[in-house]
């Protein structure tokens, strides 16, 4: 892991992209301060928890999804169960 300071990420970004996508580096940490605030990583490496869809055929969706929505706002205000 590669780690640079904001200055540097500002002056020379395209640098550190290129050695990310030639894979010379698997991530970069850029700092403010002394302390991490982003990551430089390649697009293939985003976690596989966040995922679009990984619910999907889980649970469907009703026709009207504001049919409840009076018993929700009941609950919300203490109401209890119909």
């Amino acid at each position: 892991m590669s780690s640079v300071n904001m200055l540097q990420a500002k002056s020379s970004l395209s640098r550190l992209v290129e050695s990310i996508e030639q894979g010379q580096v698997r991530e970069i940490v850029i700092a403010r301060n002394g302390r991490p605030a982003a990551k430089l990583v390649p697009i293939d490496a985003i976690s596989a928890t966040q995922r679009i869809g990984v619910a999907k055929g889980l649970f469907t969706v009703p026709d009207d999804i504001d049919v409840h929505n009076a018993d929700v706002a009941r609950l919300f205000a203490g109401g209890g169960a119909p």
